[in-house]
């Protein structure tokens, strides 16, 4: 496939002659791009990038430029984008800050217009971010999570598998994976729908609703509900959530719907540690 004449193509930049470079685009570094990847007008691809096989770089999409972080220093930083990831226009994704670290998109994601990806984020395969929604950085989204359109996530936050952000929402805490969260990090029920789709049999769609329930509708302290989960033989996909819960949290997790206007607090755990009430 051809290179536009147009293009402007650093001399250390690596292009398969398998993929298409549209014009007027700018590869700017030492960028690399694999076969059946199309690059689309006016695109912006910077630094040390890495595009994978048979993605779609839209027009107008910046891709590996210079994070927004006073604390870079113009070391060499990484981004790198999976096989089969579509940008769509004018989104951004930045590279790491500190040196030799990555921003990561996985493979199969789709990240809509206007979106942004912030510095060091890591994006599991088969993620959508949706238009206008903006990650801050350090970011983790987990396999096949929806972040859905103009929602803001803040730095250091993760975002478990096949979880799901409803449009316009302000999510400053960890999400459970298969879990549904909305407005102030609230927490409002399963992502059923998605679990149907992904191929979960009713008995794991059942377990996660009661680790739900569980969790978030029990009187229990949200250190104790996650000790009671335990206690239970779970399936897989509790598995998996309570090794969430154990993972490493900056941000605590989502409190349960209206613990911001006055309902129970939200609270959180790092690992084995004690919970700590957020609304202290």
């Amino acid at each position: 496939m051809p290179i536009h004449p147009t293009a402007q193509i650093d001399k250390h930049a690596q292009i398969d002659p398998a993929a298409d470079i549209g014009p007027n685009v700018v590869i700017d570094g030492h960028v690399t791009i694999g076969p059946g990847t199309k690059v689309y007008p006016n695109a912006y691809i910077s630094g040390w990038t890495k595009i994978g096989a048979n993605c779609q770089i839209h027009p107008g999409a910046i891709v590996g430029h210079l994070p927004q972080d006073f604390h870079f220093g113009g070391e060499r930083t990484y981004c790198e984008i999976g096989d089969g990831t579509i940008i769509r226009e004018f989104a951004s994704v930045h590279r790491g800050t500190q040196p030799e670290s990555k921003t990561i998109v996985g493979r199969n994601c789709f990240l809509m217009a206007y979106c942004h990806v912030g510095h060091n984020c890591d994006i599991r395969d088969g993620a959508k971010i949706y238009n206008c929604a903006a990650l801050s950085g350090h970011v983790e989204i987990g396999e096949n999570a929806i972040v859905s359109g103009y929602s803001l996530l803040h730095q250091f936050i993760r975002v478990g598998e096949l979880a799901m952000i409803g449009g316009g929402s302000r999510i400053g805490m960890d999400v459970l994976p298969f879990m549904m969260c909305i407005g102030e990090s609230e927490c409002i029920g399963i992502n059923a729908i998605g679990m149907r789709r992904a191929g979960y049999p009713t008995e794991e769609r059942t377990a996660v609703k009661e680790a739900y329930r569980t969790l978030y509708r029990s009187p229990l302290p949200f250190g104790k509900a996650v000790e009671a989960l335990r206690s239970h033989k779970p399936t897989a996909c509790v598995s998996r959530i309570l090794e969430f819960l154990a993972g490493p949290s900056k941000r605590g997790f989502c409190g349960p719907p209206g613990h911001q206007r006055g309902g129970r607090p939200s609270t959180r755990t790092t690992g084995d540690a004690e919970p700590i009430n957020i609304a202290e």
